[in-house]
């Protein structure tokens, strides 16, 4: 019993490691150059660095597209090589984006995103389908909470410090990370398969045909679309916080503060990383999805109260980011992992939770998109934090209908289901 114990916490620690450290390593390909201003950098009267985050996310959001097909038919012994490579390409991309000049540069944005939308898809699929996967999945979720902020700090150190341009600080970034994810690359492919008491808790997760992915489609159409909408804006809202976070920092009076991207992001995510990981001891997977409805619904609301006390001054500015990025994240991150390998395990769905998530991301995106366009067309004269402010709200309303329509959906589907067992061993023992 101790050696199984023992087996089990070492497997936990291995892969734990292993996936925080592969994403952790992607943040610092993908986000440092957002701490950059490009202040008095212009095209055609839109933000230089507005564009450059459209480039940027044009490319991630096409390559999530790529990744419902990509991902859910990826074969293990392909992986690593997949992971390694597409790193890569992001790497060469910022070099063009510190050689080309502006604003043709912002070209090279489009090609580091490309390659960057599939790596959380690659990372997960070691981990998906597993007793422990709660545990490894809120390890792999506190990496992009925790990793976006230090790679920020990072980037401005370098630009502070070491006097690295704005157009060469994110392709230095990404050099000092190339050998440690190339370690943690290894890490990862040492992770044992999936065991047969992996698959009888959490149903064999497997590569997935056009005809599988079109089944499990026609099968739960209607709460995929309430959660792909939802997950649409909420994609935006974090988005923006994330891109923006130096402007919104900066006019809620935190200029030139480097710790305070790290300090607020670290609490974050080690209170998502505990309420999200006691959900492994919930064995029965239809109870577990309920409690994700449940955490949803809850951290929906404290991005809506958090933001109507900080306008009523009630709140003090950093107490509101932390509590709002907490409402933020515990909505978001299990929606990337956790909420969907639960939801194929509750139904016994022939597949993996890859296609879902991907699904998911590649309208998330575009919603990101979207929001950006729409501040810089629609909303030029709003400040960041009023843009970011109505964003709160417009996530607390939609979000309050969609998950509270996906919950009694989920809980209707899965009485049926039990009642057509029920039925079935009834006649099979007549």
């Amino acid at each position: 019993m101790r050696e199984t114990k023992f087996s089990n916490l070492k497997f936990i620690l291995h892969a734990c490691i292993a996936s925080f450290g592969a994403y952790f390593c992607m943040y610092a390909f993908r986000k440092p150059f957002s701490v950059a201003t490009f202040e008095g950098f212009s095209v055609f009267n839109i933000d230089y660095k507005i564009i450059l985050i459209i480039a940027q996310v044009l490319g991630y959001t096409l390559s999530k597209f790529f990744g419902i097909k990509i991902i859910s038919e990826l074969k293990t012994g392909k992986r690593i090589f997949y992971l390694i490579g597409l790193i890569l390409f992001a790497e060469l991309a910022l070099l063009l984006f510190a050689i080309l000049p502006r604003p043709y540069n912002a070209v090279s944005l489009f090609f580091n995103g490309l390659p960057l939308g599939m790596i959380w898809g690659i990372v997960f699929s070691y981990l998906e389908g597993r007793k422990f996967t709660e545990i490894l999945g809120v390890a792999l979720c506190s990496s992009f909470i925790v990793s976006s902020g230090i790679v920020k700090s990072i980037g401005l150190y370098l630009m502070n410090t070491w006097e690295v341009s704005q157009f060469w600080m994110p392709a230095t970034t990404g050099a000092l990370f190339i050998i440690p994810l190339v370690f943690f690359a290894w890490l990862l492919e040492k992770l044992p398969g999936t065991t047969e008491e992996d698959k009888k808790m959490r149903s064999a997760r497997m590569p997935m045909s056009s005809i599988d992915r079109k089944n499990l489609l026609y099968s739960f159409l209607v709460p995929i679309i309430g959660i792909v909408v939802f997950y649409t804006i909420l994609t935006a809202f974090r988005d923006f916080r994330d891109n923006f976070a130096r402007e919104l920092w900066d006019s809620i009076g935190y200029q030139g503060d480097i710790s305070v991207y790290t300090t607020s992001e670290t609490i974050i995510a080690v209170i998502v990383l505990l309420i999200l990981g006691s959900t492994f001891y919930i064995k029965n997977n239809a109870k577990a999805l309920y409690i994700y409805h449940l955490l949803i619904l809850t951290g929906i609301l404290c991005i809506g109260i958090s933001t109507l006390l900080f306008q009523l001054e009630i709140l003090n500015p950093f107490i509101w980011m932390v509590i709002c990025g907490f409402g933020l994240y515990i909505c978001y991150v299990p929606f990337n992992c956790l909420f969907f390998d639960r939801f194929i395990a509750t139904f016994k769905v022939k597949g993996n939770a890859g296609f879902l998530i991907y699904i998911a991301d590649s309208f998330g995106y575009l919603g990101s998109i979207s929001a950006l366009l729409y501040k810089n067309f629609g909303q030029a004269n709003l400040t960041w934090l009023d843009f970011f402010i109505y964003g709160a709200y417009g996530v607390t309303v939609l979000g309050v209908f969609s998950i509270l329509g996906s919950l009694l959906y989920f809980k209707n589907a899965y009485q049926t289901r039990l009642k057509t067992i029920q039925t079935e061993l009834h006649y099979e023992k007549i």
